[in-house]
């Protein structure tokens, strides 16, 4: 490879890193696990998704949103220990696993058919909505950098053309910390001091995970909905690079992928994993559909994990900043959810669709904020985790 073409990888793979750096670190800022970890997740993930995918598939795995308001609730349940949550990820990748088991031996159409998009619309909803509240409660700490941060996303989402407009995430924390700078809520003497103090490498804190039968009720059902979301994925990935990832490698060796990724997730203490949309616009847009370039991002991504000051950068990102951000992100999970159904036509003026749509959205909506049902003085089964049974029994009963 000549100095040229090796210069131009490393500027493709840098593309890609942008393109999933802003959301990827959110996530854990978000339910409070560290975000060097995830950086490490999101590398060793992907290196794995490409081993288990045979190096055919382009794609970058990073932090799933989908995972956040879980995550959360399992955070509050069990007095702010997260290792639980890490159980909880684990199995979640196990199920992964099983899922691709079954594409395997049923075929993609009859695992399917538990969740389409009467089901998995609504759920998506139920998702946002839950995590407005936490959205608001950030903002609210400082509602002048919020707003400044909210109208960035939206003008570099609405406006900026080509490469910049897959970045609104990393372009409008970039403007709330130089807001924060200026306005005083980062301290700049206290910033250098922490800085001078860390580490240029140091270890991520990697920490080990608990099981506990509840936390694992509360996770798991959010696979329902990350198994149609994975689908989609691998659907536009396939499109834009203009092959068909379902029959070479097989849809049951990325789902692997995904539940080995995500099980690695869990035991290193990193946010489970997704394929990730912003970098498939970015093969969009370069056309280069090499995965070689999406390897090279992961490793530099592995590497960046290692270096302890660029952590504590991160984690000096304000309260706000982030609220602003979540705003629209949380907003637009929502979105997707009705996305959803509008791309499936469903004709709500049967009252079937309605009797199913209704059931998810007040089961999951009210019963996260209002209690579930108890299974065990411990198990409860609440929120996403109750709404996504309902929907699954509900549509098998009502449609047939």
């Amino acid at each position: 490879m000549s100095n040229k073409e090796g210069l131009r990888k490393w500027i493709l793979a840098v593309q890609h890193i942008l393109a999933m750096f802003g959301a990827t670190v959110l996530v854990p800022m978000l339910t409070g696990l560290n975000p060097a970890v995830a950086l490490l997740a999101a590398g060793g993930g992907t290196l794995l998704f490409h081993l288990i995918t045979k190096g055919k598939v382009p794609v970058f795995l990073g932090s799933s949103f989908a995972f956040i308001p879980v995550i959360i609730a399992i955070r509050e349940a069990f007095g702010g220990d997260l290792r639980y949550a890490q159980g909880g990820i684990i199995v979640a990748g196990a199920i992964y696993i099983a899922l691709a088991a079954c594409v395997k031996i049923f075929g993609i159409d009859k695992v399917k058919s538990f969740f389409p998009p009467i089901v998995t619309g609504p759920m998506i909803i139920v998702i946002g909505l839950t995590l407005s509240p936490v959205a608001i409660g950030m903002a609210s700490t400082n509602w002048g950098i919020a707003l400044v941060v909210l109208a960035t996303v939206i003008i570099v989402s609405v406006y900026a053309r080509g490469f910049m407009k897959l970045l609104p995430i990393i372009i409008s924390v970039f403007v709330g910390y130089v807001v924060s700078i200026l306005t005083g809520v980062i301290d700049l003497a206290t910033l250098s001091s922490d800085l001078s103090g860390a580490a240029l490498f140091a270890m991520p804190a990697i920490t080990m995970p608990k099981f506990d039968i509840a936390a694992i009720a509360i996770m798991a059902p959010i696979v329902l909905v990350v198994f149609m979301e994975h689908i989609g994925d691998i659907t536009t990935n396939g499109a834009v690079v203009g092959q068909d990832f379902f029959k070479d490698p097989g849809l049951h060796r990325t789902l692997l992928g995904d539940g080995i990724a995500t099980m690695f997730a869990g035991f290193i203490g990193g946010p489970a994993n997704t394929t990730y949309g912003e970098n498939t616009g970015v093969l969009a847009v370069t056309k280069v559909y090499d995965p070689s370039i999406i390897r090279l991002a992961a490793a530099i991504t592995l590497f960046l994990s290692f270096i302890g000051k660029f952590e504590v950068i991160l984690r000096s990102i304000p309260v706000p900043v982030m609220g602003g951000i979540s705003i629209v992100l949380f907003g637009m999970i929502a979105s997707i959810g009705l996305r959803t159904m509008v791309e499936a036509e469903l004709d709500f003026s049967e009252s079937k669709n309605l009797l199913i749509a209704a059931l998810i959205l007040v089961i999951g909506i009210g019963t996260d904020v209002g209690g579930g049902i108890y299974i065990t003085e411990s198990i409860q089964l609440a929120g996403l985790s109750l709404a996504a049974i309902t929907g699954i029994v509900a549509n098998k009963l009502i449609n047939r």
